[in-house]
């Protein structure tokens, strides 16, 4: 069950925020993105506490005019959990499940933030992520997700953005548990021999509802979590969960990126919903913090780190694997077709069966 306490970096354990416990790996996590309406502006966020090795660390990043500009911050909690103001970047709560800020002044770079999001639906519990590798639990975890609107400006040197509620919407999600981070352990476990990991998540946005779909899967394309809903903008009554789903992708020849996708769903009353995405451009997490060489989530750096990126999002090569993709979404039901925009997240490492993968980062054909 969650609670407005489930909103701030509390948690020391995967279960919501009444458990407590204690793991080297343990941490919690804010991420966000944002888009406006034609895709020309893409920019997201994120923040992670790491308690058991005192690290706290965060990221803003913004695609615009074909460029990503990444600023990556991190520094020595020491032990404040609410001090959520790591150099540049910062994020308050301003009304727990409802909205929250995230602010960026970065002068090196020119890199400028101060915006809000206002969720439009309620947040979501997603099913509990739990995975093992050997004996050892490698994940283990609670996520919610919340799609919403942004308000608020960025500023590019010069260029200033203006966001409005209008034009702007996006997601943000909440996680905590256990997976790794930092460093690897000096110890390595003998069953983690072959790296294998699938991933798709995509959250959607519709004018009266949000749909929200993600999988995981192993090597022989089994899904070992999988869940699909619709959750209507507030007010609009209960969410309405998918009882059976399946997903299916095209890659872009010489990459693991979607060139489309689709995802088809039924409920338990037997009403279809078919949605085919059809991406635009990707956003890379690394900028992020998601695999970074060097500022890895939860790696320490000292005191205070600060580091800028600035690269074409044209010039990244495609063995940087975990993207986001800006979607056009194209919904078909009994009642007719609706468009709407999202993202699709994707992380394809390791073998996979049904895409044809065989090797660490082979790719399409």
């Amino acid at each position: 069950m969650l609670s407005k306490g489930d909103d701030y970096p509390l948690h020391q354990t995967p279960e919501p925020i009444a458990y407590v416990g204690g793991n080297r790996n343990f941490y919690d996590r804010y991420f966000f993105n944002g888009y406006n309406s034609d895709g020309s502006v893409f920019f997201a966020f994120a923040l992670g506490v790491y308690p058991y090795v005192d690290v706290m660390d965060a990221a803003f990043s913004l695609v615009v005019a074909g460029e990503q500009h990444n600023v990556i911050a991190s520094k020595t909690m020491t032990m404040e959990r609410l001090e959520t103001q790591i150099g540049p970047l910062g994020l308050e709560v301003k009304e727990p499940l409802s909205q929250i800020k995230i602010t960026c002044d970065d002068p090196e770079s020119g890199l400028r933030c101060d915006l809000l999001f206002t969720a439009f639906i309620p947040p979501h519990e997603e099913p509990r992520f739990i995975r093992r590798t050997g004996a050892q639990l490698s994940m283990d975890l609670t996520r919610m997700m919340q799609n919403g609107v942004w308000s608020g400006s960025i500023q590019l040197g010069d260029q200033v953005i203006e966001v409005t509620e209008t034009q702007y919407q996006g997601t943000r999600d909440r996680s905590w548990g256990i997976r790794t981070i930092g460093e690897p352990d000096a110890q390595p476990n003998p069953a983690a021999s072959g790296i294998q990991f699938y991933w798709m998540w995509a959250p959607l946005n519709f004018q009266d509802f949000s749909i929200h779909y993600f999988v995981n899967q192993d090597a022989n394309g089994v899904a070992w979590n999988e869940n699909a809903v619709l959750i209507p903008k507030l007010g609009g009554g209960p969410e309405i969960q998918m009882t059976h789903c399946h997903f299916s992708i095209e890659y872009q020849s010489g990459t693991r990126f979607a060139r489309s996708a689709t995802i088809e769903m039924r409920t338990d009353t037997g009403v279809d919903y078919s949605v085919v995405l059809t991406p635009s451009w990707n956003f890379y997490m690394k900028g992020l913090g998601y695999g970074h060489p060097t500022h890895r989530h939860g790696s320490y750096h000292g005191d205070l780190s600060v580091m800028r990126e600035r690269y074409r999002s044209d010039s990244v090569t495609p063995d940087n694997v975990h993207v986001q993709a800006l979607c056009r979404a194209e919904l078909t039901t009994d009642a007719g077709q609706e468009f709407g925009q999202g993202v699709l997240e994707q992380l394809v490492i390791g073998p996979h069966a049904p895409s044809g993968f065989q090797g660490l980062l082979d790719f399409a054909s």
